[in-house]
Parts: C-alpha cells; sequence; structure tokens
C-alpha cells in the first residue's frame, strides 16, 4: 500500500515520540539479547573460511571477487539510544547466480508441450514462456571498531541468508540491482568487512567500508542532520523487522519501508521528496520545536525556486516540493501574468536552510539533483 505524503509526517511524528520518551527499541533490546545469547553459548556467526576470507584483505581493505558487489551509499537515522545504519550495495544479476526454480511436479512432458505447441497460432509458437528463477546466498556482516583508522575490535558479527526470485521475461543477467541491509550500532567510527557467499562457501566476495556514526548527545551548542535524500516512495508494515535482511529496492526502518531514489534523477514536473532528522535541536518553555526551514532550487548561483518557508513541529522532516518555477508571461491583451513551468533538464542544487527558532541555531545543507 502506498502512503500519501499528508500521512508520512504523522507516522514520523510517533517516530520521534517513541525516540524521544522510550528508554529502547526493539531492534535495540533484540541486539542485545542476540549479545548476551551469542556469549553464553558461543555461537559461530561467520564460518571459518569466511572469516578467512576478511582477514585477508583487511590490511589493505582489498574485497575478494568471486561474487563481486560495492557499497554505493550509508544512511543513518536515529533509533533512540542507537543509530540505524543503512547500507546500499549494488551487485549485478549474472553474480546473483539466477537459476530456474524446480519444474512442479505434474508439468507437461516434453513431447506433450511440443504437440501442444504445434496447435497453438504462430506467433503465440515463437514466445518465450515466461520461467521463475531464483537465487540463495549467504551475507556475512562484521562490525570492527576503529581507532586511528585501524580496527581494534570486532563489536558485532551478523548472518543474513538471501533469497529472491525474478522472472525470466525481465531479467537481464548483466544489469546491476539495488539491494540494502541494516543494523542499530552505537556512535562511533567502525568498519564494515562484508561477505556474500554461495551456499557451498566455493564462492565468496568480501569488500570494506569505512563510517562513522555520530553521538548526538554531543549537538548542544551547533545543528546538523542525517544524510538528506531523496525519496522515490514508502509503504507501511504492520510491524517493524527485528532482525538484520537484505531487500531490493528498498530500505525499512521502524514501520516504513523506504524506496530512496539513489540517483537523484528526476523527470520534468516530478515533485522532490526528502527525508531527514535534524539534531541539536530544542523544545521551548511548553515543550514544543519551533523549527523553520527554507528551500530553495539553485542552478549555479542562481535561485530558481524558492519555497515559502515551512514550521515543522518535531526534527523529523518529510517533505514533498513541487518542482515549478514561476515564470512571468507579457502579452498586449493581458500583460503580465505569472504561470507555473517544469524545470528544464540540467543540473540543480536543493538549499536547505534550518533555524531552531528556539535556540537561534542554524544550518544550511546542499543536496545535488538533475532533470532529464
Amino acid at each position: 500500500m502506498k502512503i500519501k505524503n499528508f500521512i508520512i509526517p504523522f507516522v514520523l511524528l510517533g517516530l520521534f515520540l517513541n525516540l524521544a520518551f522510550s528508554p529502547c527499541t526493539i531492534t535495540a533490546a533484540k541486539m542485545k539479547q542476540e549479545e548476551e545469547k551469542d556469549k553464553a553459548q558461543e555461537r559461530v556467526i561467520i564460518p571459518e573460511e569466511v572469516k578467512t576470507a576478511l582477514q585477508q584483505g583487511i590490511a589493505q581493505r582489498l574485497g575478494r571477487q568471486d561474487i563481486p558487489f560495492r557499497i554505493i551509499k550509508h544512511l543513518h537515522l536515529p533509533a533512540r539510544e542507537n543509530t540505524h545504519s543503512i547500507f546500499l550495495f549494488k551487485i549485478k544479476n549474472v553474480d546473483m547466480g539466477f537459476v530456474p526454480l524446480p519444474s512442479p511436479p505434474d508439468q507437461k512432458k516434453p513431447e506433450e508441450a511440443a504437440e501442444e505447441k504445434k496447435e497453438m497460432p504462430p506467433a503465440a509458437q515463437t514466445e518465450t514462456p515466461a520461467v521463475q528463477l531464483q537465487t540463495s546466498l549467504n551475507a556475512f556482516l562484521q562490525f570492527h571498531r576503529l581507532e586511528d583508522k585501524e580496527p581494534v575490535e570486532v563489536f558485532k558479527e551478523v548472518y543474513i541468508p538471501i533469497n529472491f526470485q525474478a522472472d525470466s521475461t525481465s531479467y537481464d543477467p548483466e544489469k546491476e540491482e539495488v539491494y540494502s541491509t541494516a543494523y542499530p550500532l552505537s556512535p562511533g567510527d567502525y568498519l564494515l568487512a562484508m561477505a556474500i557467499t554461495s551456499l557451498d562457501l566455493q564462492k565468496i566476495g568480501t569488500l570494506y567500508f569505512e563510517f562513522s556514526l555520530p553521538d548526538t548527545s554531543l549537538f548542544t551548542d551547533k545543528l546538523d542532520t542525517t544524510p538528506i535524500f531523496f525519496v522515490k516512495e514508502f509503504k507501511q508494515m504492520a510491524s517493524p523487522e527485528t532482525t538484520a535482511e537484505v531487500h531490493k529496492d528498498f530500505f525499512t526502518y521502524a514501520v516504513l519501508q523506504v524506496a530512496p531514489k539513489i540517483e537523484s534523477v528526476f523527470s520534468p514536473g516530478e515533485k522532490l521528496d526528502i527525508l531527514y532528522y535534524i539534531f541539536g535541536t530544542q523544545p521551548g518553555e511548553d515543550g514544543k520545536f519551533d523549527i523553520g526551514v527554507n528551500y530553495e532550487v539553485l542552478k549555479d548561483e542562481e535561485k530558481i525556486i524558492r519555497f515559502q518557508p515551512i514550521t515543522y513541529p518535531n526534527p523529523f522532516v518529510s517533505q514533498p516540493l513541487p518542482m515549478k518555477k514561476t515564470v512571468i508571461i507579457k502579452s498586449e491583451e493581458e500583460g503580465e501574468k505569472k504561470e507555473p513551468k517544469d524545470l528544464e533538464p540540467g543540473a540543480y542544487t536543493l538549499s536547505v536552510k534550518i533555524k531552531d527558532n528556539v535556540s537561534g541555531k542554524s544550518l544550511t545543507k546542499e543536496i545535488n539533483f538533475e532533470v532529464k
């Protein structure tokens, strides 16, 4: 079910209230339980052959290419005392190892199918029947604490089974698809050592990715935001996920499925739908937030669109912005009149000017996008 934009602020308001007034999240509690269980049972999360492959490349950050993949973006959103850390990565379909699903037992014999095909119209005889493809792989995440860019301890290990299906009629072996995984982590500097393997561990692909998560308690004298990104679509789930998963084309956050617009490329007339969280804002004496934001679309230094200022009642922001500029048309009969017009193709910048009206602190962020 696609959520309309006016519903999203209410969902985010609920998320904000949970973050502000509840001591822990389901994911955080689950993570703590798993850590205690791992220590008690000394459970093996990552097999030795995979650990060896990860260790071999960690010093030089050189990945193994049995199954090539690459992280294209790291996002994060608040998760109470932790941070929901999101990794978007790409893999070619051919490297995912898709194979046809086994035929059902009642499927016609080849000779029966050939005889049936002869009775079809000529056009239908040339059609390639659709076949369902499937793949099953392993994903392993190993989070290392970093000090001076060097890994000093393994903070957490995670195993995620990967299972996907595809339709042969739309399957392109050379196409790179976008996948995501996420995990709640405490503030700090990390190295993610990630492996994707075949089920028999004969193929092992690895990569290494350094990232940092801010300590939100330190934002007392300034503002900052999570990465500001564009959203293609929201969907609401019945309940939040309590274990790490790998998803295709979207990531999950609390009760939301979020499909990010990775390339930040838009068609004329499309809306800019952004999502972000503002750190360092303060409630007033009445307990309410008063956050003002001015949005502008720039082309080089020229202001192309200037939106009316918007005031937000909490630091969680989901905002659709129409890409319409106002042009003045002059004619002898009607004189001057203003008309909305779509942005022409080209490169643009969205300027986000934030002011906390309670504390007086301000911040400007910019995000580039393209119209094609």
